[in-house]
C-alpha cells in the first residue's frame, strides 16, 4: 500500500492575498453540515474576488482547480481565471444551491461556503459567517441566512 501524499509540490510558491478576504471557515476537523464556512466578498465579481479567496483557501486544499458558483448570483464571469501559473476552472450552473460556492483542489478535497452577499449589513454579515463556522453547525443555508440575521436585529434593537 503506497501513501497519499496531500503536500503542495515544495517547489511550487504559494503567494498570498493581496487584500485579505472575509472568511470564516470551520476548525479543520470531519464534515459536518451543509457548509465549511462563510465568506463575504466585496462585490458580485467573482473573478475579481476569487484570487484573494483561492490564495487562503490553498492552504487548506492545496492548488485549486475548479470553483462551482450560481451563475445568476455573479456579474459575467469567465470559463477560467489564470491564478500564477495555474488556471483554475469556472463552472456557473442555475442548479448550485443558491448562496454557496464550492471550491475543489486538485487533490479531490473541497470546501462550500456559503457566500454572503456583498451589500449585507456588517452586523449581519459577521452573524452570518461566525454561525457558519461554528464546528457543530449544521444548519442549511437558507436556515444560516435567516437565523443568523434575526440573531443579529435582536442584538442591534437591546
Amino acid at each position: 500500500m503506497t501513501l497519499k501524499d496531500d503536500h503542495v509540490d515544495p517547489g511550487h510558491k504559494q503567494s498570498g492575498p493581496e487584500h485579505t478576504p472575509r472568511l470564516r471557515l470551520k476548525p479543520k476537523a470531519p464534515q459536518s453540515g451543509y457548509v465549511d464556512g462563510a465568506w463575504w466578498p466585496h462585490s458580485d465579481d467573482l473573478a475579481a474576488e476569487l484570487p484573494d479567496l483561492l490564495a487562503v483557501l490553498s492552504v487548506r486544499l492545496g492548488p485549486i482547480s475548479r470553483v462551482v458558483y450560481r451563475f445568476d448570483e455573479w456579474s459575467a464571469t469567465p470559463r477560467k481565471l489564470s491564478i500564477g501559473e495555474r488556471v483554475v476552472r469556472l463552472d456557473g450552473y442555475s442548479i448550485q444551491p443558491a448562496h454557496t460556492v464550492e471550491v475543489l483542489g486538485l487533490n479531490r478535497h473541497s470546501l462550500v461556503l456559503l457566500v454572503v452577499s456583498p451589500h449585507a449589513d456588517p452586523e449581519q454579515a459577521h452573524a452570518v459567517m461566525m454561525t457558519a463556522a461554528g464546528p457543530s453547525n449544521a444548519l442549511t443555508v437558507d436556515s444560516l441566512l435567516t437565523t443568523s440575521a434575526e440573531e443579529s436585529d435582536r442584538r442591534i434593537s437591546r
